[in-house]
């Protein structure tokens, strides 16, 4: 997902089954990296090879032996295959979703003793050499961390998985070592690039994994610093630097300041918890927001009242460098076919949340045709154009952006709710060519919203110009 790894990005959300309103689980990710770096959207039909394929990262030569079957899946690949694949977030045949990754960072003791493997496996690859190989959430933490184990990996990550049982939240720590965290159902987290996890109770397997010699290495290395002996994996191997103050915690505070306005939290601290409960149960639109926002009704928001300085302060979490945002949506009495993988192109608070049907065997050739230039026929370009056009005149011109989003938001519902009565009458043989016609129109009609928005936004920025002069009209 970055070219250069030194930038950290993304923000997460997990939401568990009863936390939510519907009695979804929901895996969502705002994927962050360069102001004009385009994604694709594509869906990778089953396969069997007579010899075991192998997989070379074309970033680092990371390689591995892969099985000779593989598993239907969607991803969202990048333009440009030069720095890896980074298909980034999917969900497969058997209804597991994967987003993959948040980046965090392991601090340097821990790295004196596990150092990052040059050659290890990254971020660009983990969903090509895992999703398509698993048919739970937990197969999956267990088949990335065997991997990482064996061949080690070369930065420090947080992956979402999540099932129709479970959500889980895993977090790597040096070259070699991870944990992971089952989400309770009635809680959420918010992660943003620091580790994350606190306490691993090693007693309790159903809801925690991890790393076969992660206390053997703690131990050995002297690493823990708990006065009172406890694993906190945060504590252990994560950073606390300045870096942290602005950059991260602030959108961690925002998030649980959304959903649960009883924490008492201030924006730099270290100290808030990885799980939360929330005020009320959380609709997919509220995870939208939140994937959304900029720190809206306080002081730092880059387009709201606050000074210069605050308005510059802390890193938001929507912003111009975001690819794609996305939302997995594992739903209730619903077949792995009718999950949802909700995708904004371009950045999340000027695109519009598009919902596509797990089950579908093609996409849009709109959403796979994007180059680094732009094109006016490319999903990621349509979106990303109607931000370029507001940002000036966030204050004459936000109105018919939100108007835009309003409206596409109430005809997806209405696609949903009509394409869902229909499925769940069919024989699950005949759901992959029902939700394939229901995406690709969904598709379009964001498409030809946001170009219509693209028109009013033209026409209305044409007196916007410096070379303009109030005249009298009689003259």
């Amino acid at each position: 997902m970055i070219p250069n790894k030194n930038i950290s990005a993304c923000t997460s959300i997990i939401v568990g089954k009863k936390a939510s309103i519907d009695g979804s689980i929901m895996i969502a990710r705002n994927e962050d990296s360069k102001a004009s770096w385009p994604k694709n959207y594509v869906i990778h039909p089953a396969q069997h090879h007579e010899t075991a394929p192998v997989f070379k990262s074309t970033d680092n030569q990371f390689t591995i032996e892969l099985p000779k079957d593989s598993y239907k899946y969607s991803g969202t690949p990048e333009w440009t295959t030069k720095y890896g694949l980074f298909e980034e977030d999917g969900i497969n045949e058997y209804g597991v979703a994967m987003s993959s990754t948040e980046s965090t960072y392991t601090n340097d003791l821990v790295l004196t003793f596990d150092p990052l493997v040059k050659d290890g496996i990254g971020e660009e690859a983990m969903i090509t050499v895992v999703l398509p190989y698993v048919k739970t959430a937990r197969q999956g933490v267990q088949r990335l961390g065997n991997i990482i184990e064996y061949y080690g990996t070369d930065e420090s990550n947080g992956i979402l998985f999540a099932d129709k049982q479970e959500a889980w939240y895993m977090e790597t720590g040096g070259g070699h070592n991870w944990v992971a965290q089952r989400i309770p159902d009635d809680s959420y987290t918010v992660i943003a690039n620091q580790t994350a996890i606190q306490l691993i109770n090693f007693n309790d397997p159903d809801n925690f994994m991890w790393s076969t010699n992660i206390r053997q290495f703690v131990e050995e290395h002297k690493l823990n610093p708990n006065q009172h002996g406890e694993f906190n994996f945060r504590e252990i191997f994560g950073t606390h630097d300045l870096s942290d103050t602005y950059y991260n915690t602030p959108r961690v505070w925002y998030g649980v300041k959304m959903f649960s306005k009883d924490e008492q939290h201030d924006p730099t601290d270290f100290d808030i918890p990885f799980l939360h409960h929330a005020d009320k149960k959380l609709s997919v639109y509220d995870v939208q927001d939140f994937l959304a926002s900029h720190y809206q009704g306080t002081p730092y928001d880059p387009i709201g009242e606050g000074s210069e300085h605050d308005k510059k302060r802390f890193r938001p979490i929507s912003l111009a460098k975001t690819q794609e945002a996305h939302i997995l949506q594992i739903r209730p009495d619903m077949p792995a076919e009718a999950y949802l993988q909700w995708l904004a192109m371009g950045v999340a608070a000027q695109s519009s949340f598009v919902p596509f049907y797990a089950g579908a065997t093609d996409t849009p050739a709109v959403y796979q045709n994007a180059t680094g230039d732009y094109n006016p026929n490319s999903a990621y370009w349509t979106y990303k154009l109607a931000g370029v056009l507001v940002d000036p005149h966030y204050g004459q011109l936000g109105g018919k952006l939100q108007t835009a989003q309003q409206e596409l938001k109430i005809a997806f519902q209405d696609v949903l709710s009509k394409t869902d009565t229909v499925i769940a009458a069919m024989a699950p043989s005949e759901i992959a060519a029902e939700a394939t016609k229901a995406n690709f129109k969904m598709a379009k009609l964001g498409i030809d919203r946001y170009q219509k928005l693209i028109s009013e936004l033209v026409t209305s920025s044409t007196d916007f110009s410096p070379l303009n002069y109030k005249q009298d009209l009689n003259l």
